[in-house]
């Protein structure tokens, strides 16, 4: 059976792949870039970029690797895949909320979810409602995610206060 590190998400950019590898490592503890791949002459025809431009750039976020491919304008990020960060603080929150939406659409930004410059889709979400969430106690679980669905970043004290009625 695969490792989960057998599994590298392909990030498809249109010129912007070493851009956003150096956007992303500048935020996460313990992130790199790899390597980076350069196109040649060889499938000029079909790639059409210009010999010596990144075409793929490897990078590792928080030891979780990634990859980056400049494959051109033709598929866009949608919501439809996002990727979830679990913060153990209102400081991680804040971080990632502030780091990642820089230069990003505001109008993306709802109930902890947010899009980066580069269309990627963001879960900036605190552990501590996950364990809200899975309260037998339904009153304090629909409290905690109504308060939710009226935050755009996430706010622990605000979640907890609704929480706990």
């Amino acid at each position: 059976m695969a490792s989960i590190h057998n599994l590298t998400p392909c990030l498809w950019f249109d010129g912007q792949a070493e851009e956003a590898a150096n956007f992303y490592t500048a935020i996460f503890p313990n992130s790199r870039v790899t390597d980076a791949q350069r196109f040649g002459e060889a499938g000029k025809e079909i790639h059409g970029q210009e010999p010596g431009t990144v075409m793929t750039v490897s990078f590792e976020l928080d030891g979780q690797p990634f990859t980056g491919l400049n494959g051109g304008p033709m598929f866009q990020f949608t919501e439809a895949i996002s990727f979830m960060i679990h913060c153990d603080s209102q400081e991680e929150v804040d971080h990632f909320w502030h780091k990642l939406g820089e230069g990003g659409p505001v109008e993306a930004q709802q109930c902890g979810w947010l899009k980066d410059k580069f269309g990627v889709s963001w879960q900036v979400v605190p552990r501590v409602l996950f364990e809200m969430l899975q309260d037998p106690d339904t009153a304090k679980r629909e409290r905690a995610l109504a308060a939710m669905m009226e935050m755009k970043k996430l706010d622990i004290a605000a979640l907890q206060a609704a929480y706990d009625g």
